[in-house]
């Protein structure tokens, strides 16, 4: 009599297909997606009902995928994938013992967060102490800092690449309203290591939820709000770059990010400051607000 076939027998059939893979690593990560993915449906059981639920989620969030709207993506940062991916390929030194990153201990590599789906290549060259908001989009804020790399020496001639969204929520690629060089800039950092520039508060924000991934998040209790932050690519000859968040620490959501982007070390206090304050940039009026933020980067090489 001949034997069943039995799940384990499934799933070993499967991961023997893969054993004539020309590609090495290819072969790697098939087997083990295959075997962690065969563990679970075995593990919950998974019944043909959900089998096709997952099915349409899969097909529904391909067919809501578009040029300005990526919710695979979407779903890699819920459920925590992207920033274990950043987590895993931005793995840096704990200490140089030059200066701090304005929120973790002296000489401290300045840590990593996911770019996000807003970012644009090539802002526009601003100025030391230039504004980025183009429109009114919020209170002023004044964001000042330094560049240095691990040992404390500052980095002149480093690039801070920085876009962000206003109070209406939105980022200017998501606002048909607005410029869409609005609220992104890019600076060169001065020859003491110094930057600076006038933006606006940044406003909490939710990711888009009208589709699979919003469904999942009210379904499990979850709510898809980002607290308040602004972007920043930092980039140093000689050094690697780094891609980040600086969070307002007061924000509303600082616990619960939908994505999972905040650590404290990216933590900053945003201060309030009055029109007649004597430090109050030019180009500002009336109250403000400023926000620290030195940024540490890793030499390439030995010492990265």
């Amino acid at each position: 009599m001949t034997e069943q076939t039995t799940p384990d027998d499934i799933t070993a059939a499967v991961l023997a297909s893969f054993a004539r893979c020309p590609d090495e690593r290819l072969g790697t990560v098939m087997r083990a997606l295959t075997a962690h993915l065969h563990a679970f449906v075995k593990e919950v059981g998974l019944t043909e009902d959900e089998w096709r639920a997952a099915v349409r989620v899969l097909t529904d969030t391909g067919h809501i995928t578009s040029g300005t709207r990526q919710e695979w993506i979407l779903w890699s940062d819920a459920l925590g994938v992207s920033m274990l991916v950043d987590a895993l390929a931005n793995r840096v030194p704990a200490s140089g013992g030059g200066p701090g990153d304005g929120g973790g201990p002296a000489g401290t590599a300045t840590e990593s967060t996911v770019q996000g789906p807003f970012y644009v290549p090539d802002a526009p060259r601003r100025g030391y102490g230039e504004r980025i908001d183009e429109t009114p989009a919020g209170e002023p804020l004044w964001v000042h800092g330094t560049v240095r790399s691990m040992d404390g020496r500052p980095l002149p001639g480093a690039e801070l690449d920085v876009w962000q969204n206003g109070d209406n929520e939105l980022y200017a690629v998501q606002d048909p309203e607005a410029p869409e060089t609005h609220l992104r800039g890019r600076f060169i950092v001065r020859d003491d290591g110094s930057y600076g520039f006038i933006t606006v508060r940044p406003t909490p924000y939710p990711i888009p939820y009208d589709g699979p991934v919003g469904h999942m998040l009210s379904a499990t209790g979850r709510q898809p709000w980002r607290p308040a932050h602004i972007h920043m690519i930092v980039r140093a000859p000689g050094h690697r770059p780094v891609t980040t968040h600086v969070f307002d620490a007061g924000s509303e959501h600082i616990d619960s990010d939908a994505v999972f982007a905040v650590k404290p070390s990216l933590l900053r206090e945003l201060t309030a400051r009055s029109a007649d304050d004597p430090e109050r940039p030019t180009g500002i009026t009336g109250p403000w607000w400023s926000l620290t933020s030195d940024f540490v980067l890793v030499p390439v090489g030995p010492a990265g």
